[in-house]
């Protein structure tokens, strides 16, 4: 599959009147944060130029958890770096608030910059600086005043959980604690997006864990539009509202998180998804065969619901559809964004319907059921 899979939910219009320079721009995008329009970047390899983004046309929409993710070289790093202009596309346009950044001098820039925070895998600290030294320095630099900047830094240490580490050092800290203070860096000068990159990776899964309860936190309490990418799905599934997948530059799926991990469409996000599904154990493989090896063997059916119907599984539905006994050999649900997908394997003994009768009969409970052979 090349083309792109888009599944994004309708987003908010407005009747604002906008000028000539953005009526290109559809009506139910003029209020998008952050708007990529047939955005490109190409740099000079020793091979000749490499296509680092091509076509990218996205809508970031204002306080939203947008997550972007793909393959390492698929393009994540050099798409979010767009946003602040530490990479200038080749082709196209990045607006910010209905703005054409590209347009903006060095000035400008600066500003920009203020309001963007970022965050990074491995936290960037002075190791030389204490925790709020740290936080301070963006506030001496930019010439805030110290009344200003000793209240500003206790305030966010306050919102990150670090107040009592204000006089400790990086080396002192934990992968977490280090997160942390770069969290209360990013939020100095009090910036409408928060680009997220790689912002977990370095740190192990209850840690990952705080910091994403962290963001979300920050996400509810400021209203900051935060832009992540990442290679692990688990965070886009704990903490987006939308996600884009990105390979080889370009966009190749796109929608609400509940919809793309409850029925991805593109080889590659199937692939990405791979590690937080449950394949068939080895010794419940061997147990299965492709045929009934004797009168009455239990069926094995395969169903999987994806959310589309935003209602939970009614398991005595199900079974009660199904007839005979109904064993769970494997799988479960989980609930995102407040809809449960998953899948069920189940065998069905001594039921009075044929395999293709308790297929008709699962698909009308589960959004797609296949059988998959025969309990040996």
């Amino acid at each position: 599959m090349n083309a792109t899979v888009q599944r994004q939910l309708p987003l908010e219009a407005t009747g604002a009147e906008h000028s000539a320079h953005h009526a290109e721009l559809h009506a139910d995008l003029n209020r998008a944060h952050v708007r990529f329009i047939n955005l490109g970047k190409t740099y000079q390899g020793q091979q000749g130029p490499v296509d680092a983004l091509q076509n990218i046309d996205l809508a970031i929409q204002r306080g939203e958890i947008f997550g972007i993710i793909g393959r390492s070289g698929a393009g994540k790093s050099s798409l979010i770096r767009t946003i602040n202009r530490l990479e200038q596309p080749s082709s196209g346009r990045v607006l910010i608030d209905q703005t054409d950044i590209g347009e903006f001098n060095e000035d400008k820039l600066v500003e920009l910059r203020r309001r963007i925070g970022m965050i990074f895998q491995h936290f960037n600290l002075m190791s030389a600086k204490t925790v709020w030294q740290n936080v301070e320095l963006p506030l001496k630099v930019a010439g805030v005043p110290k009344e200003q900047r000793q209240r500003k830094v206790t305030e966010l240490l306050e919102l990150v959980g670090l107040q009592d580490k204000h006089k400790a050092y990086p080396a002192q800290l934990s992968g977490g604690q280090k997160q942390r203070v770069g969290i209360a860096r990013a939020l100095v000068h009090d910036p409408a997006i928060l680009l997220c990159d790689e912002a977990t990776s370095a740190l192990d899964p209850e840690t990952t864990q705080s910091i994403l309860g962290l963001l979300r936190e920050i996400n509810q309490r400021l209203g900051l539009t935060i832009i992540l990418i990442t290679h692990e799905m688990a965070v886009i599934r704990d903490i987006c509202d939308r996600v884009v997948v990105l390979e080889q530059g370009r966009v190749v799926e796109q929608g609400p998180v509940w919809q793309v991990f409850g029925e991805p469409r593109h080889e590659v996000s199937k692939t990405l998804l791979a590690p937080l599904q449950h394949g068939v154990p080895e010794d419940l493989q061997s147990r299965i065969a492709a045929q009934p090896q004797h009168v009455g063997a239990a069926v094995v059916l395969d169903l999987h619901f994806t959310g589309e119907t935003g209602v939970e599984p009614d398991l005595a539905a199900l079974f009660g559809a199904l007839g005979g006994r109904v064993s769970l050999l494997q799988g479960g649900v989980e609930r995102i964004q407040g809809r449960a997908l998953g899948h069920l394997l189940l065998s069905i003994a001594d039921s009075p319907h044929s395999r293709d009768e308790l297929l008709i009969r699962a698909r009308k409970q589960a959004q797609h059921a296949e059988v998959v052979g025969y309990v040996v």
